[in-house]
């Protein structure tokens, strides 16, 4: 068989720029849910979610183990959103700040835990 040369591809912007500038463009939630049901699998799509929602339990000061009985999430998930939520590139907080800027972040219950 014939090996063929493929000229690397050029492009005109990083990949996650492109990936990002897709997403900002999305006006509802219906539009940025159709859109990650496209680009994920039914597993990315349950990673991801996993880890956004452990996030008010952390900020709460919740243990990890604690989280992990509420949620299932594994507590090496766990784990990777407080590294990032603390040494992050501030994705996490500016998401969070808009959202309460908003009032679309859960408010805190008596029992310390995000509802």
């Amino acid at each position: 068989m014939k090996k063929r040369f493929v000229e690397a591809e050029v492009l005109s912007e990083e990949p996650i720029v492109a990936l990002s500038r897709a997403i900002t463009v999305l006006d509802t939630i219906e539009e940025v849910q159709g859109f990650l049901r496209n680009l994920c699998t039914p597993a990315e799509l349950e990673a991801l979610s996993d880890r956004w929602r452990v996030v008010p339990y952390l900020l709460d000061g919740v243990a990890y183990r604690e989280i992990h009985d509420r949620t299932s999430v594994s507590v090496t998930t766990i784990g990777r959103v407080a590294r990032c939520l603390s040494d992050g590139s501030d994705g996490y907080q500016t998401a969070i700040r808009k959202l309460k800027r908003r009032k679309l972040w859960p408010e805190t219950t008596d029992e310390g835990v995000s509802s």
